[in-house]
């Protein structure tokens, strides 16, 4: 148990015996569980496909001549299928774009800071720096 095995080092660290009621800082030890749980070539809620040393009444043909063929999950490596052999790009104005806006918008805000803007310092000053970045945030996730 945890609790004993924190009471065993409360009792060594600090040499006093815990009483029946000793709080537990450690956590619970995880459940092992290991193997496979279905069978191989199934998956969980379906019935196992009958094998060929399988002679059971459900196995058999209809004609009784040998067990049924049923597909069966295949061991060798089958590759992705190729999306397509020419890859989208972006066009070259989306990166220009991109920290186009980011320089910009950063400029703004750095000159509103600064006390260099035009017309005194007005809060818009801030949200168009804001708005630039953001832009330039959208931008990005359009590049390919």
């Amino acid at each position: 148990m945890n609790g004993t095995r924190f009471a065993r080092f409360v009792s060594r660290s600090r040499g006093a015996h815990p009483g029946p009621y000793t709080l537990t800082l450690v956590a619970p030890p995880k459940r092992k569980a290991g193997g496979r749980v279905t069978p191989k070539g199934t998956r969980p809620g379906q019935t196992p496909l009958p094998t060929a040393g399988d002679r059971t009444l459900d196995s058999l043909s209809s004609d009784g001549d040998g067990p049924r063929h049923a597909s069966t999950a295949s061991t060798r490596y089958t590759p992705p299928a190729q999306m397509s052999a020419f890859r989208e790009e972006s066009p070259r104005w989306v990166p220009i774009l991109m920290f186009a806006l980011f320089i910009l918008g950063s400029l703004v805000i750095i000159l509103y800071y600064l006390g260099w803007v035009p017309g005194g310092r007005s809060q818009w000053y801030l949200a168009g720096g804001l708005g630039l970045i953001l832009g330039g945030l959208y931008t990005a996730t359009k590049f390919k």
